[in-house]
C-alpha cells in the first residue's frame, strides 16, 4: 500500500486525483465538527454514551464523531446506504426496475441513480426528524429565545442539507478522485473516531496506576457512589491493552485474507470455426468471493438485534440494575437483552447468518450464469450446459456463503466475547468498523494499482 502510494505520487495525474481526494474528506471532516444551530452538544455526548448499545452505538460507529455532537454532517452516508440498499433490492422485487437496470443502459443507469438520491433525500428527512425529536425529548434544545417550532424546522433541514451535501461529496470523489467515495467518506468517518478511543486507552492505564486508597474513596463520593463506579469501570490494565493490540493485528490480518479470498470455477468455452478462421476455445473462471455480501450483514443484524433497546430507549425506559428484580418487566428485559450479553450475542450471530444468505442470494445468481455460458460456448468442465452446471454453482455459492458468513459472525462477536472476559465493556475494536477500514483500505489500493497499469500500458503503445 505505501508503495502503491509513492509510485502514484509520482504520477502528476494521479498526484492530483490524491490531492482532490483529501481536500475532499477535509471539507468532510470540517462539516464533521461544526454542529447544529440551537443543540446542546456536550450533554448531548453524554446522553449518546449511555445508549451505546442501542442502534445510535452503530450510527455513532459509522459517522464517527459528527453524530454525537449534532454536526451538520451528523447524518453522514447513512441515508445514501440505506437508500442505495432499498433501491437495489426493489430493482430485484419490480419489474420495471429491473427492465431499466439490465436493458436500458446508460440512460437506465442515470435514471436509477436520480432515484437513488431522490430517496437519499427522503430518507435524510426521516432520520434528520428522528435525531430532533430524540434530542427535543432530551431537553437537549437551547432556544436562546427563539421559537420551537422553527429552530426544530433549522435544525432539521441542517441535517438533511448536510447528508445531500456529503452524499455529493461522494460522487466528486470517485468522478475525480481515488476510489469509491461514499467508502472513503465512510472510511474517514470510521477513523475520526481513533484519537478519542486511544485518549480513552492512556487515560484508562494512568488511572490503573493510581492506587485505590481510602482517600480516594471518600474524594469520590464513597464505594457506592457514581464517580467511583465510573473511575472503576475506566481503569485498563497494560495488559489488557497489549491482548487488544496483538488482537487488533490478528483480527486485521484475517480480515485481509478473507476479503482476498475467493473461490474460482473452471469454464471452458467450445472452439467454432467461422470462414477459415477457428474462435473459443480458451480457458477461463467464475470468480466467487468468500465475503460476497460485504459488511451488510453486520449492519442489518446489529440494527435490528438493537431495536429492542432502542425502543426502551425511546419509551424512557432505563436497563434494570443487577439486583432490582422487582424494577419491572422491560427494564429486566433490557438488562438480560444488553449489548454484551450473551442472548445479544446469540441473536446477532444468527441474524449475521441469515441476512448473509439472503443477500448472497440476491447478488448472485447461478441460473442466469448457467444460461448465459451455454449463450456463450462456455461450460464447466464435468457438467452438461444449463441446469446441472447451475445446481453445481448454487452448492459452491452456498459452500463459500456458510463459510463467509461464519466468517462475518466470528468478526463481529469476538469483540463482545473479548470485553466480557476481559471486563470491559467496550474495547477499542469492533468487527464492522475494521471490516470497513480494512476493505476500503484494499479497494483504494487495488484502483491505484490499475490506474497505474493503464498508465503504464498506455504509455508502452503511445
Amino acid at each position: 500500500m505505501i508503495q502503491t502510494l509513492k509510485n502514484a505520487w509520482k504520477v502528476p495525474e494521479l498526484k492530483n486525483k490524491i490531492l482532490f481526494t483529501i481536500f475532499a474528506l477535509l471539507v468532510f471532516r470540517l462539516g464533521s465538527v461544526v454542529p447544529a444551530p440551537f443543540v446542546n452538544t456536550a450533554a448531548l455526548g453524554q446522553y449518546l454514551d449511555s445508549m451505546s448499545g442501542t442502534i445510535f452505538g452503530l450510527l455513532g460507529t459509522m459517522n464517527g464523531t459528527a453524530f454525537s455532537m449534532a454536526a451538520v454532517f451528523a447524518l453522514g452516508v447513512q441515508p445514501y446506504i440505506n437508500s442505495s440498499i432499498i433501491i437495489e433490492l426493489l430493482t430485484v422485487a419490480i419489474p420495471a426496475l429491473e427492465r431499466l437496470a439490465k436493458e436500458g443502459g446508460e440512460e437506465g443507469r442515470k435514471k436509477i441513480a436520480a432515484i437513488t438520491r431522490y430517496t437519499t433525500v427522503a430518507i435524510a428527512l426521516l432520520q434528520g426528524f428522528g435525531y430532533y425529536s430524540i434530542i427535543n425529548s432530551q431537553n437537549l434544545i437551547e432556544l436562546d429565545g427563539m421559537n420551537a417550532i422553527w429552530a426544530g424546522i433549522v435544525i432539521v433541514t441542517t441535517f438533511v442539507a448536510g447528508s445531500a451535501f456529503v452524499m455529493w461529496l461522494g460522487e466528486q470523489i470517485t468522478d475525480k478522485g481515488i476510489g469509491n467515495g461514499i467508502s472513503m467518506i465512510l472510511f474517514a468517518g470510521i477513523l475520526s473516531r481513533m484519537p478519542t478511543l486511544i485518549n480513552q486507552i492512556i487515560t484508562g492505564v494512568q488511572q490503573w496506576m493510581i492506587p485505590v486508597t481510602d482517600e480516594l474513596v471518600e474524594g469520590l463520593g464513597g464505594a457506592e457512589s457514581e464517580a467511583y463506579g465510573t473511575f472503576m469501570a475506566s481503569r485498563l490494565h497494560p495488559a489488557i491493552v497489549a491482548v487488544m493490540v496483538v488482537g487488533m493485528l490478528a483480527l486485521i490480518m484475517f480480515v485481509v485474507y478473507i476479503q482476498n479470498a475467493e473461490r474460482r470455477i473452471p469454464v471452458q468455452y467450445a472452439k467454432r470455426v467461422v470462414g477459415r478462421k477457428m474462435y473459443g476455445g480458451q480457458s477461463s473462471h467464475i470468480p466467487l468471493k468468500v465475503n460476497m455480501s460485504g459488511v451488510l450483514p453486520i449492519i442489518f443484524a446489529q440494527s435490528i438485534a438493537s431495536l429492542p433497546a432502542t425502543i426502551c430507549a425511546f419509551a424512557g425506559v432505563q436497563a434494570a440494575l443487577p439486583g432490582q428484580e422487582d424494577a419491572g418487566f422491560w427494564a429486566n428485559f433490557l438488562r438480560i437483552f444488553d449489548a454484551n450479553g450473551v442472548p445479544y450475542t446469540i441473536v446477532y450471530f444468527l441474524l449475521i447468518l441469515a441476512f448473509s444468505y439472503f443477500y448472497s442470494t440476491m447478488q448472485f445468481d447461478p441460473t442466469e450464469v448457467a444460461n448465459n455460458l451455454k449463450k456463450n460456448g462456455g461450460f464447466v468442465p464435468g457438467f452438461r450446459p444449463g441446469k446441472p452446471t447451475a445446481d453445481f454453482i448454487r452448492k459452491v455459492l452456498g459452500k463459500i456463503t456458510f463459510f463467509g458468513a461464519m466468517f462475518l459472525s466470528v468478526i463481529a462477536i469476538v469483540p463482545i466475547i473479548t470485553g466480557n472476559l476481559l471486563g470491559q465493556s467496550n474495547l477499542a475494536i469492533g468487527g464492522t468498523s475494521i471490516i470497513i477500514v480494512v476493505g476500503v483500505a484494499l479497494e483504494t489500493s487495488k484502483a491505484l494499482e490499475a490506474q497505474l497499469m493503464m498508465r503504464h500500458y498506455k504509455g508502452f503503445l503511445e
